[in-house]
């Protein structure tokens, strides 16, 4: 038994290690023995359902970040946005519904990713995606601790968009226009004005993307206050952080845009008996986000340069037209010294067709403020009942949040005024104005956007834990439950279910977890309302086996198989769909020639009083282990998960009379039909070690992901055109054969387009069906959403004082469309540069590089919808951070200095990006840009 306990304590650290990525030196087991799963912490070891493990709290310490769940594919296996691909987890902040946003990693002790059915079955229908444990920190028994975190943070912009100038557009506006038969729209003389800058208030030639109106960097500060400690009968623990984040904006209003936050989080835990424990939870967050009116970043995507000049100088107002100055001087916009322009005083300048514009309303048009003001509470005690059995316990917590946000707006207007030009005496002023708008400032602050959410959540349950010799018992059985009430939804957001789990192993060797949970939806009818979900894992430690145990290389190897039926109604998207729907509003001829018209009912719904829960059935098998003294460690899962019972209305199952196209009306009810299988793999992989002063880590995790449609509700004319069978992520459109090159290539072309009149410089798509027409039947699968492969890896150097951290990042296999403003540029739309390499005639006759279909002014149907055309490769690798650490020796403090610590550090995030479609990624269109970014920080403890 000695035998089986040492060797038992001596692989605790590796089962961490698979389990976890807290870091990559040896961790003991006094500090992280236990990790935190459905409604109880466990033994790492003993934990045989498929998680992962992130101790944030230690990886702080390297790996300085502001979000919650950054970069976590780099830090745990499974997760890559979400858990197993399976759309969004249910997210819980110390055992209640929370948003991740509004937990700062400086608040955090660990979180567990809950990725396998058996590990989320206790929770119920809303942990069907999976479940995100976040628990923050608490207080220990120890003598005060205060530490003091502060931060400066400085982001670039990693690209811009590059548009066209007014020239360039006005130049191919015209070519656009040449390609669709019509006459030009600018002259040359427009243009070369333009071009030349003669007079760029009657010639504008606006820019965005430029330092007159935009800074190279914007700034973050952040500090945060940290006090802990405590005695035998109560420990707390208090975290009181503020940030405040600028904007690359420099210009008007927008030089005042700001983000902040200041968050207060504490608790307590107390014994009140010697068989009586309790706890407090309180945290309040006020967080406000300025900005001012102005759109800038959508209109930087919509304006065309030559539209409209923001801004005219006074000094052109000719002196004697009285009727000009006296509109002019009447406005109360007179803007001394605009950005990007010379001194002096400037009115603000409008078409009839732009009448305002996003620079005018950054001086003119007023700001506005969100703000959003969270308060979390909760509470619970913890009885003892071992008097009563040994190894029973009772615990109850209720948590009550309140959130609200709402948006308080200065909503000014003002006047603009197009402008005639003349000329006098060789100079160009300005003849006559129009004046668009009135001036309105009432200086009243205006309250809009207003929402409120309220969380109401409860669990009791009964815990036992016990053991017999060898073998180790662990059961819970629990009722749960949350609501939320959300402004302006009906219905509130319920969970509600009761839960047993019974956990066994014997001498940590052999393992077996037995799990039901009862869960109750009120979206389907009575009667259905309730299931079972029943789940059943058993593990096995053959590193234990005779056969293994002298294997002196391995430490730890143990098997996991399970296998779990979870009913859900999250995929049920709406309340009722179970009933009958009929309208009123029918109106049809009648057979009356006094009255030609009737009223009829129509159905637009059967009901179905079986409709019920959509089941996540999954199987999974895991494999984890350590070799060599614990330095080399691994943990791979395999899961294979069909979600069946899907809703759909299959009306080709239904006779024909069911349902009619016209009128629309249909008796064909939802039922549970379709059905999809998604398998993958997730892995991790890690190596320590330790060699004098030096010491090295690095860690991988992946995860490759596939999902099909098993059974799907369609009826198509050809089987190509099915998704059953297919990828349930499958990227549909047309297969591109190239460019139609000349008229007679078109005329000699049996196949024609559904989408309108092509002509020379047009795609030409594959007629899949050979009917001689490309429409919506030609559509195939061309890719896929999701990636493949998903992962990350994590590098710790350390030697003596200094500590160097770096992550990556990568995802390969997946597919995306350049279907953006930026790319799909038609009709009225702002030119960007890929229009440069749009066809002519003269191109293709001189065998030049043409890269985009011809410019048209028209909607351009036929080129600009999904096809392989403009698909791309999402395949990327991101070095997603570095720092470099230093830590002073605790012996530079004495005995009784203030300071007991000093950490300080230097950090760069989302440094580096690898991909063929890098410049597409990085570029946010009508938005503000993505962003590199360094921090420099210290931390103190006192």
């Amino acid at each position: 038994m000695n035998t089986i306990i040492s060797r038992y304590k001596a692989i605790l650290p590796v089962s961490l290690f698979a389990l976890s990525a807290q870091g990559v030196m040896a961790q003991d087991a006094t500090e992280a023995d236990t990790i935190n799963v459905a409604f109880r912490k466990a033994d790492a070891r003993d934990v045989i359902t498929p998680v992962s493990t992130v101790k944030v709290k230690n990886l702080l310490e390297k790996n300085y970040n502001t979000y919650s769940l950054d970069n976590m594919q780099a830090l745990a296996a499974g997760y890559n946005g979400s858990l197993w691909n399976q759309g969004d987890a249910l997210v819980l902040i110390d055992g209640v519904p929370r948003d991740a946003n509004n937990v700062l990693p400086t608040e955090i002790e660990d979180i567990t990713f809950l990725k396998g059915a058996s590990a989320v079955v206790l929770y119920g229908s809303r942990a069907a995606k999976g479940v995100i444990l976040i628990t923050t920190k608490r207080g220990k028994i120890e003598p005060l601790k205060i530490s003091a975190r502060a931060n400066y943070q400085m982001s670039v912009a990693k690209s811009y968009p590059t548009y066209l100038d007014g020239a360039q557009y006005m130049t191919l506006y015209n070519q656009a226009l040449a390609n669709d038969g019509l006459s030009a729209k600018y002259s040359d003389e427009d243009i070369y004005n333009t071009a030349a800058g003669t007079n760029p208030y009657r010639y504008p030639n606006q820019q965005f993307y430029n330092s007159d109106y935009l800074k190279k960097t914007k700034s973050r500060y952040d500090v945060t206050a940290e006090f802990e400690g405590g005695g035998k009968f109560a420990q707390f623990y208090t975290n009181v952080s503020y940030y405040r984040e600028g904007d690359f904006l420099n210009f008007g209003e927008g030089k005042n845009n700001y983000t902040d936050r200041l968050n207060v989080r504490g608790n307590i835990d107390l014994q009140l008996a010697d068989w009586a424990s309790g706890w407090v939870n309180a945290n309040a967050t006020y967080y406000n986000q300025h900005g001012s009116n102005s759109e800038f970043w959508k209109a930087a995507s919509t304006l065309r340069p030559n539209r409209v000049a923001p801004f005219i100088p006074l000094s052109y107002l000719d002196p004697m037209d009285a009727n000009s100055l006296a509109l002019i001087n009447n406005s109360r916009n007179i803007i001394t010294n605009p950005a990007g322009l010379p001194a002096g005083k400037y009115f603000l300048g409008a078409t009839q067709e732009d009448q305002t514009n996003a620079f005018a309303d950054m001086y003119a048009a007023g700001y506005n403020t969100w703000t959003s003001r969270q308060m979390q509470f909760d509470t619970g005690v913890k009885f003892d009942l071992s008097s009563l059995l040994k190894g029973l316990s009772f615990k109850t917590m209720f948590a009550v949040d309140y959130s609200t946000s709402y948006t308080t707006s200065l909503n000014d207007s003002y006047a603009t005024f197009g402008v005639n030009w003349t000329q006098f005496d060789g100079k160009q002023i300005i003849g006559s104005v129009t004046q668009y708008g009135e001036d309105k400032h009432t200086g009243t602050l205006n309250s809009s956007n207003s929402a409120e959410r309220q969380t109401l959540a409860w669990t009791g349950q009964f815990d036992y834990v016990n053991s017999f010799g060898n073998h180790n018992v662990n059961a819970t059985l629990l009722a749960n439950g949350y609501q939320q009430t959300i402004s302006g939804e009906y219905h509130k957001v319920s969970n509600a279910n009761l839960g047993l789990l019974v956990s066994y192993n014997y001498a940590h060797k052999y393992y077996a977890d037995l799990a039901a949970n009862v869960v109750h939806s009120a979206k389907l009818p009575e009667g259905n309302r309730n299931a079972i979900s029943p789940s059943a894992t058993l593990g096995w430690r053959l590193s234990e086996e005779n056969f293994l145990k002298d294997v002196n290389w391995l430490n730890d190897l143990r098997l996991t198989a399970g296998y779990t039926v979870l009913n859900q109604d999250l995929d049920i998207s709406e309340y009722f769909m179970y009933e009958n729907i009929f309208t009123a509003t029918g109106t049809w001829w009648g057979w009356s020639d006094a009255n030609n018209s009737i009223q009829t009912s129509d159905s637009q719904r059967g009901g179905n009083d079986k409709l019920g829960f959509i089941k996540r059935k999954e199987f999974n098998v895991g494999l984890n282990g350590a070799l060599f003294s614990n330095r080399l460690s691994f943990a791979v899962n395999y899961y294979n998960t069909v979600t069946d019972g899907l809703l759909a209305q299959p009306d080709y199952i239904y006779p024909s009379y069911m349902h009619t196209y016209w009128p629309v009306s249909t008796f064909v009810p939802y039922i549970n039909y379709g059905k999809n299988r998604r398998t993958g793999v997730d892995f991790s992989l890690g190596y320590k070690d330790k060699v004098g002063d030096f010491e090295y880590g690095i860690q991988a995790f992946g995860q490759t992901n596939s999902s099909k449609n098993l059974k799907v509700a369609e009826y198509v004319e050809y089987d190509y055109m099915r998704t059953e069978g297919k990828l349930t992520d499958a990227l549909w459109g047309y297969e591109c054969l190239g460019y139609y090159n000349s008229q007679d290539e078109i005329d000699n072309d049996k196949v024609k387009s559904s989408f309108g009149t092509v002509k020379p410089g047009d795609l030409r798509y594959k007629d899949q069906n050979g009917d001689n027409i490309i429409d919506s039947k030609d559509r195939v699968v061309i890719g896929r959403w999701s990636a493949k492969f998903t992962g990350g890896m994590n590098l710790t150097l350390k030697y003596k004082n200094f500590t160097l951290f770096a992550m990556l990042t990568g995802q390969f296999g997946g597919n995306a469309l350049k279907d953006d403003t930026y790319n799909w540029v038609y009709g009225e739309r702002k030119y960007s540069d890929v229009v440069l390499g749009a066809w002519t005639e003269s191109k293709y006759k001189n065998g030049e590089s043409i890269t985009y279909p011809r410019l048209t002014t028209q909607s351009g149907d036929n080129n600009f919808c999904a096809s392989d055309y403009w698909m791309y490769s999402t395949d990327r690798i991101d070095l997603s951070r570095v720092q470099l650490t230093y830590d002073f020796n605790k012996s530079l403090f004495g005995d009784n200095s203030l300071v007991k610590g000093l950490q300080v550090y230097v950090n760069g995030s989302s440094l580096l990006t690898i991909a063929g479609e890098r410049k597409q990624m990085e570029r946010n269109v009508g938005s503000a840009p993505q962003t590199r970014s360094f921090t420099i920080g210290a931390k103190v403890e006192f």
